[in-house]
């Protein structure tokens, strides 16, 4: 396969998984555990795939492509678009590069944990420092910290909610696509390499 062909195929399987990703973005549904305004969904699962099987950048592309392709349907002005684009990256991009050193399934193992806990982690100041101020110019910060106290009332302020609440939903949403990652990877690569 030369460089030519080897591009394209990259470039066409890239945008195959943006459209499955975008079309995943969509089944989303709501967790008891959280507000009803964070949803669950596993679009994320073809971003992992591209970085696996392409690299890093292709994983960050099909998370912004799956993003910018699912902006029309907003419903919070973008706001949830953006932070669903940064949390992606803050998962793929730490799993391919640890992944693209060693490409093992201990590698994809390792880089599956050091993304969900990367984005876990990441998603504490994000949500802190940009995305739930962002969210209080449309919703007061009191109704935003209510929403969680309706689930666990002890919670008094922004970032008791986020630790609480959301950086564990984040890890298990990581996990849950670890998890799917692995069921599928073996099945998808060779079509992806062109092998399949």
């Amino acid at each position: 396969m030369n460089k030519l062909t080897g591009n394209t195929r990259k470039l066409v399987m890239t945008a195959m998984l943006s459209a499955v990703a975008t079309v995943l973005m969509f089944v989303d549904f709501s967790v008891p555990f959280m507000p009803n305004y964070i949803k669950m969904d596993i679009s994320e699962l073809p971003a992992l795939i591209a970085s696996f099987s392409m690299g890093p950048a292709a994983g960050v592309a099909v998370c912004l492509i799956k993003n910018l392709a699912n902006l029309f349907r907003s419903q919070t002005g973008g706001i949830g678009e953006l932070c669903n684009f940064f949390l992606g990256i803050c998962f793929v991009l730490p799993a391919g590069l640890v992944y693209k050193m060693n490409k093992t399934k201990k590698g994809a193992l390792t880089g599956c944990l050091v993304g969900a806990v990367s984005m876990a982690a990441l998603s504490l100041p994000l949500n802190y420092f940009f995305i739930y101020p962002i969210y209080s110019k449309f919703m007061s910060m009191e109704a935003i910290i209510k929403s969680y106290q309706i689930i666990f009332p002890k919670v008094n302020s922004l970032f008791e909610c986020l630790l609480i609440f959301n950086v564990p939903f984040t890890f298990i949403k990581g996990l849950l696509v670890a998890i799917l990652t692995f069921a599928l990877y073996k099945k998808i690569a060779p079509v992806i390499h062109g092998k399949g």
